[in-house]
C-alpha cells in the first residue's frame, strides 16, 4: 500500500502573505502554526471580514486574521460572552427567569430577562456576580452547534418557557441557526442561547467584569410587547482596564447633564409641560444666546442668507414633501378651522418654499439660507433623555441651493464651518461617509457623481474619514461627524447630506447659462444639530464650568466685610460698564464661604477685595481653574478679560 499524505489548504494572512495548513485546520491550529506566544493572545478571527469563533474550521482560500487582546474588535467577542455567563447566572439563581436578547454594546454588554414575581434590586446584582465568578472559575467552555432541525428546537423552547428564544429562532430559522452552550468539564451542557456568534472559547478567558445596573425595557422595544428588565454590565481583559474604565465611568456621572442641571439650575423639564419638553432657565438660555450669536455671525460673515419659518404647515406641505409618507409616525398633527396642520418635524421644505417663491438665474446661486429653527418630533417615553433626546428642539438649519459646477467647493465650505465652531469648544472630530443604499431613488449617475464629490471635497480638505457602504438616506449620501468630549466619549455631530428627493418633489428650477432649465443640487446641513443636544454636549465636555465667554456669572466680588461693599461696588459699575458679567456676594458670610459657593456656581473669576486691597486700589484676582493668581489694577484686569472673551478662549 502507498503512503498515505495529508492533504493541505492554503489561506491568506492579513499581511496578504499565503500559509499552508492541514485541512481540518481551525484558526487555533493557525494560530499554533505560526507561534506559541499567539496562542495566548489569541481571541477570535476574522474570516473573509466576518468575525468567528477561534475554533472555526477554515477554507483554502480563506482570508484569515487573527484577532488578538490588544484588537479593539476583541470585545465583541468577550463582552458578548460574558453577557451569556450573565445570563447563565441569572437562570441558575432565579429558575423562573426567562432570556431575551443580550449583545455586546459599546464599553460593555446587557441581557434583557422576564423574571416573574421578582423585581431586580442592585443587591441582586452581588449574588449575581458571585455566580458568574463561579462558571468563570469552573472554566465552562463555549460550544457552537448547528440547529439541525429548527421547528424540533422551537418546539422545545416553548415546552421550557423560553418564549423569547423561540420567537428570535422562528424568525431566524433560514438563516443556518446556531446554538451556544456553556458546558462544563465533563461535556455537561449547563445552559444554551439562540446566538449567532461569535464567543470566546471558555468562560476563564474573562478577567474583568461589572454589573453596573439595572433597567426596564420593552421586547423588541415596543411598548406593547412584553415588560423586561435588564442588566448592564461591563468586561476587560485585566483587572487596571476595569479600574480605569469605572474611574471614567465615575467622571462620567459627576458630569451628567441631568446632575448638572439641577445642581447649576439650567433647565427643567416638568409633567404639566410634557415630557421632551425643554424649559431654559437663565444660566443656559444665556449659553444658548452666546451659541446662537456666534452662529449668526459666523454665517453672515459666510454669505448664508437668514429666515424665519413658522412652526407649523398645512398637511398639504407634507404631502408634497413625502414626510407623511415616510415619517408620519414621528409627527404631531393637529385641526383647526377644520383644516389638518403639522407641528414642523423639519424646516427644510419651509426653505424650499422661499427658494421656489421666485425665479433663479445661474448667476444667483449659491443661494444658502440658514434658520435657527425650531422642530417637533415624537419619540416614546422611554427614549428620551435629558436635553440629548427631546420632542421639541432647534437646529441650526442651513440649505444650500447650487450648481453642479459649485457643489465640492460648497461642501468644502460646509467642513470649514464644522472646523471652526467645533474648534472654538476645544471639541475633536472624525467624520464617516455614508454611501448609496438599497432603497435608495435617483439614477446611479446622480448618486455616482454626489459621492464622488463628497469624496473629493474631503480629500482637497485633507479631512480623513471613515466609509459606511450603504448607509446613506434614501434620498441622498451623506457625511457624519462624530465628536469627542473630555472624556473622549463620542458624540453624533454636524450632517452634511445631499438630496435628490425634495428638488424633483417641488420642481426646483433655475434659469442656466443657456437659458434652459436646471435642477440645483440641494445640501441640507446642521453643525451644532439640536441646540437642546450641544448644550448637553458642552455641559459634559465641559462639567458645567464653562468657559468665560459662555458663563452665565464672569466674575463675582467678594468684599470680606461691610465696610468694603462700597469699594466692590465701585469694582462692580467699572466693570459691568464694560460689558462684563459681574456681580456682587454682599452676604453676611465668610470670605472663605463665599469662594467655596463661587466654586460651586463655578464662576470663572472671583475678585477678593479688603483693607489692603483698597490701600492699594486694587483687586486681588482669584480664578475657578488657577486658584490665587494676586493682585491687579482693576483695568489689567479688565483688559483680560475683555481678551478672553474677544478670543473666546477655553
Amino acid at each position: 500500500m502507498g503512503e498515505i499524505t495529508k492533504t493541505t489548504i492554503s489561506v491568506v494572512l492579513k499581511d496578504g502573505s499565503r500559509k499552508e495548513i492541514p485541512s481540518g485546520s481551525t484558526g487555533l491550529d493557525l494560530a499554533k502554526s505560526i507561534s506559541n506566544s499567539l496562542i495566548k493572545k489569541s481571541v477570535g478571527l476574522s474570516v473573509n471580514e466576518e468575525l468567528k469563533d477561534l475554533v472555526t474550521i477554515l477554507n483554502s482560500g480563506d482570508k484569515v486574521e487573527i484577532i488578538t487582546k490588544d484588537d479593539p474588535r476583541s470585545y465583541e467577542f468577550l463582552r458578548h460572552s460574558t453577557a451569556h455567563v450573565l445570563a447563565s447566572a441569572v437562570q441558575k439563581l432565579f429558575k423562573s427567569a426567562k432570556i431575551a436578547n443580550g449583545p455586546a454594546i459599546e464599553d460593555g454588554f446587557y441581557y434583557d430577562f422576564e423574571i416573574p414575581n421578582h423585581k431586580l434590586v442592585p443587591e441582586d446584582l452581588v449574588k449575581i456576580e458571585k455566580e458568574m465568578q463561579r462558571i468563570i472559575d469552573e472554566d465552562q467552555k463555549f460550544v457552537r452547534v448547528n440547529v439541525k432541525n429548527a421547528d424540533e428546537q422551537i418546539k422545545e423552547f416553548k415546552s421550557t418557557g423560553e418564549k423569547f428564544k423561540a420567537e428570535n429562532l422562528e424568525e431566524h430559522k433560514s438563516h443556518n441557526p446556531t446554538l451556544y452552550l456553556l458546558q462544563d468539564k465533563d461535556g455537561n451542557t449547563m445552559w444554551n442561547d439562540f446566538c449567532k456568534g461569535p464567543h470566546i472559547t471558555s468562560a476563564k478567558q474573562i478577567k474583568a467584569f461589572k454589573l453596573l445596573s439595572i433597567s426596564g425595557a420593552y421586547w423588541h422595544g415596543d411598548e406593547k410587547r412584553e415588560s423586561l428588565q435588564r442588566i448592564y454590565g461591563t468586561s476587560w481583559w485585566s483587572k487596571e482596564d476595569l479600574d480605569a474604565y469605572l474611574t471614567r465611568l465615575e467622571e462620567a456621572e459627576k458630569r451628567d447633564h441631568r446632575k448638572l442641571g439641577r445642581q447649576l439650575e439650567l433647565y427643567s423639564v416638568h409633567e404639566e409641560t410634557g415630557p421632551g419638553l425643554i424649559l431654559w432657565h437663565p444660566k443656559l438660555a444665556y449659553v444658548r444666546t452666546q451659541l446662537e450669536n456666534f452662529w449668526r455671525e459666523l454665517h453672515q460673515n459666510h454669505d448664508y442668507q437668514l429666515v424665519y419659518t413658522p412652526h407649523i404647515a398645512r398637511n398639504e406641505l407634507w404631502n408634497i414633501s413625502g414626510h407623511n409618507e415616510f415619517y408620519k409616525e414621528n409627527m404631531f398633527y393637529m385641526n383647526i378651522d377644520e383644516q389638518d396642520y403639522v407641528l414642523k418635524p423639519m424646516n427644510c421644505p419651509f426653505h424650499v418654499m422661499i427658494y421656489n417663491s421666485t425665479r433663479h438665474s445661474y448667476r444667483e446661486l449659491p443661494i444658502r439660507m440658514g434658520e435657527l429653527g425650531t422642530v417637533y418630533r415624537y419619540e416614546r417615553s422611554g427614549v428620551m433623555h435629558g436635553l440629548a433626546r427631546v420632542r421639541g428642539f432647534t437646529q441650526d438649519d442651513a440649505h444650500i441651493f447650487c450648481r453642479k459646477d459649485q457643489f465640492v467647493e460648497e461642501i468644502k465650505g460646509v467642513i470649514k464651518l464644522v472646523d471652526i465652531i467645533y474648534g472654538t469648544f476645544g471639541l475633536e472630530y472624525s467624520a464617516e461617509l455614508s454611501t448609496k443604499p438599497q432603497d435608495a431613488i435617483g439614477t446611479g449617475d446622480i448618486w455616482d457623481f454626489a459621492e464622488e464629490g463628497l469624496k473629493q471635497a474631503l480629500k482637497e480638505y485633507g479631512l480623513e474619514y471613515k466609509l459606511n457602504p450603504g448607509d446613506g438616506a434614501f434620498y441622498g449620501p451623506k457625511i457624519d461627524f462624530k465628536l469627542k468630549d473630555a472624556l473622549g466619549r463620542i458624540w453624533q455631530g454636524a450632517t452634511i447630506q445631499l438630496d435628490f428627493n425634495l428638488p424633483q418633489r417641488f420642481d426646483l428650477k433655475y434659469i442656466a447659462k443657456d437659458g434652459s432649465q436646471e435642477q440645483p443640487v440641494m445640501v441640507h446641513r446642521a453643525i451644532y444639530g439640536a441646540l437642546e443636544r450641544f448644550a448637553a454636549i458642552i455641559i459634559e465636555h465641559f462639567a458645567g464650568a464653562f468657559p468665560l465667554w459662555l458663563s452665565y456669572k464672569q466674575v463675582t466680588v467678594l468684599p470680606i466685610s461691610d465696610r468694603h461693599i462700597e469699594y466692590a461696588n465701585k469694582i462692580v459699575s467699572e466693570l459691568k460698564s464694560q460689558n462684563i458679567r459681574i456681580n456682587l456676594d454682599s452676604r453676611a458670610e465668610s470670605v472663605n464661604a463665599k469662594i467655596r459657593d463661587a466654586q460651586l456656581e463655578k464662576i470663572p473669576y472671583m475678585l477678593i477685595v479688603g483693607d489692603k486691597e483698597i490701600n492699594e486700589n486694587k483687586i486681588s484676582v482669584r480664578s475657578r481653574k488657577k486658584g490665587d493668581i494676586g493682585l491687579m489694577n482693576i483695568t489689567e484686569f479688565a483688559g483680560k478679560i475683555l481678551e478672553e472673551l474677544r478670543n473666546k478662549t477655553i
